[in-house]
């Protein structure tokens, strides 16, 4: 399969459970090696990179499993990150603090709790709030959205527009709330077995209910640098998404049931 994301663009990666979804960001992160192809950032090749090494190159992720530092504080935990960056990414800072991010977040007001007090929709927030501590180029995101209601998932739309604004960095997002993707993405990959099944720009049919239904697709073409392209080839913007299998009613087999039998009754065997 081949992928691209561009510099301020949020990409969509949906598919079946087992599809590949996130043993892609686990190669992207050089959390998995590759056994052929090749992934880029820009023009330099980072699959053979350390999970460190690729997040000082500048690509940051969150977890479908939340990994926090549960008995560090909220602040201790986003100081891991930014303490990183003050390191290896200082010109990329351009003044960005703790204290913004807790805002950007809305973690402010539990700076000082331990991590593994928050509920949990905070400590989704946490994980990217850590991630975004890097001031990273592109930002993986897995399944940011599970297990949050309808209202925690329209503020982390919001959230997540407003980091491609101000950060400027690319997005690749999982999830399977396809209301969450179809929001918050410009272009959506659907991924089974592996396999590249479809992908194109997020398309509106009929008039949105509100602002929070207008599909990012709707924005203009961001510019395209850098880059993190995996496989030999890069994915054309805009592209028709074709007819996709997982979109069609699958067939169904029945299987016969078995007769119970009662207590001093036999089953009667169908005639042959």
């Amino acid at each position: 399969m081949s992928l691209t994301c561009r510099s301020g663009e949020i990409v969509g990666l949906i598919g079946p459970n087992g599809a590949g979804k996130t043993t892609l960001l686990n190669v992207i992160s050089s959390a998995f090696p590759l056994d052929k192809g090749e992934v880029r950032l820009d023009e330099r090749r980072i699959d053979s990179s350390s999970p460190r090494k690729c997040a000082i190159a500048g690509i940051a992720r969150t977890f479908q499993n939340i990994r926090l530092f549960g008995r560090l504080t909220v602040r201790q935990n986003v100081e891991v990150g930014f303490t990183t960056a003050q390191r290896h990414r200082a010109s990329r800072l351009n003044g960005l603090t703790i204290d913004s991010l807790l805002r950007e977040l809305d973690l402010g007001p539990v700076a000082d709790r331990p991590a593994m007090t928050l509920p949990y929709g905070q400590q989704r927030r946490l994980e990217i709030a850590r991630a975004l501590a890097l001031v990273p180029e592109f930002l993986l995101l897995d399944e940011p959205a599970a297990r949050m209601n309808d209202a925690e998932s329209t503020e982390l739309i919001s959230s997540v527009r407003g980091i491609r604004d101000r950060a400027g960095c690319g997005i690749i997002v999982i999830d399977h709330d396809l209301r969450f993707i179809m929001t918050v993405c410009e272009r959506i990959n659907d991924l089974h077995m592996g396999e590249l099944i479809a992908e194109g720009a997020v398309v509106l049919f009929g008039p949105p209910t509100d602002d929070t239904l207008i599909p990012a697709g709707m924005m203009a073409q961001p510019n395209s640098i850098p880059v993190i392209s995996v496989g030999s080839t890069q994915v054309q913007w805009p592209a028709a998404i074709p007819d996709s299998p997982i979109s069609r009613p699958t067939a169904t087999t029945a299987r016969p049931r078995r007769r119970r039998t009662t207590r001093g009754s036999k089953a009667s065997r169908p005639p042959t």
